[in-house]
C-alpha cells in the first residue's frame, strides 16, 4: 500500500493470520477502522484495490486501519468458511486493535463478500453492547449472501454496471430497511477508473 504499511501476524481460529496495519502520520489516531476484501475464492486478498482505496481514505481520515487475509489466503492458515470463520478472525484482529488504541470508535468496512463479513461482525458486536460507529460496504454482496440488516446511516456504494452482484439485488435488500444506495454510473463490480468516487465519498458523509 506505502511505506507506512506494517504486517503483523495473529493467531486466529484457523492458526496464523496475515494483517497489516496502516496509521496516520504524526497523528493520534481518532478511531479504529477494520478493512474486509473480497472472497478468498475468487482472488480476493487484502491488497485488492478497493480494499486499499478503503484503507486509504480511513487513514486520511485520521483512523488506525488494519487489514487481513482471510483463512487460505497469503500466509493465513486455514481454508474458507463462508463467512462464518472469517467473522471470527475479524473479531480477533479487532480485540488486537483495541487493545493497541483503546476507548475509540471503531469502523468496519469491506468490499463484496467483505460486506457480507462486516454485517455478520456488526450483528455480533451489537448484540454485545459494542456496536460499530459506522459501517461502509461497497459492493454489496447482497442477494449472493445473507446480508445481515444493517444501521441507517450505513454507507453503501454500488456500481451501476456490477456485473457481479447486480444493482436490484441491492435494491431488494435495502429497500425493507429504507436504505439509501449510492450509485456510481458506468462503474463494474471492481470500480475500475472509479475508485476515486469510493474516497470522495466517504470522506464527505462520514
Amino acid at each position: 500500500m506505502n511505506a507506512q504499511t506494517t504486517p503483523f501476524f495473529l493467531e486466529g481460529g484457523a492458526g496464523q493470520m496475515q494483517c497489516a496495519l496502516n496509521v496516520p502520520i504524526n497523528q493520534v489516531p481518532v478511531g479504529i477502522a477494520l478493512i474486509a476484501h473480497p472472497h478468498p475464492l475468487y482472488g480476493g486478498t487484502m491488497d485488492n484495490k478497493v480494499a486499499q482505496t478503503l484503507a486509504r481514505t480511513f487513514v486520511s481520515m485520521n483512523y488506525a486501519t488494519a487489514r487481513m487475509n482471510f483463512r487460505g489466503v497469503g500466509q493465513s492458515e486455514g481454508e474458507h468458511d463462508h463467512g462464518v470463520g472469517e467473522t471470527d478472525d475479524m473479531r480477533v484482529l479487532l480485540d488486537h486493535m483495541q487493545s493497541l488504541y483503546p476507548d475509540v470508535p471503531v469502523a468496519l468496512a469491506g468490499f463484496s463478500f467483505g460486506t457480507f463479513v462486516q454485517s455478520r461482525l456488526q450483528k455480533y458486536l451489537a448484540e454485545h453492547q459494542r456496536a460499530a460507529q459506522r459501517l461502509v460496504l461497497v459492493g454489496c454482496a447482497a442477494g449472493k449472501w445473507a446480508l445481515e440488516t444493517v444501521p441507517a446511516d450505513t454507507i453503501v456504494i454500488h456500481g451501476e454496471q456490477d456485473e457481479t452482484i447486480p444493482l436490484g439485488d441491492v435494491f431488494d435488500w435495502a429497500r425493507p430497511q429504507d436504505l439509501p444506495v449510492l450509485v456510481i454510473p458506468g462503474a463494474d463490480h471492481f470500480f475500475h477508473r472509479k475508485l476515486h468516487h469510493i474516497r470522495n465519498l466517504v470522506t464527505a458523509l462520514w
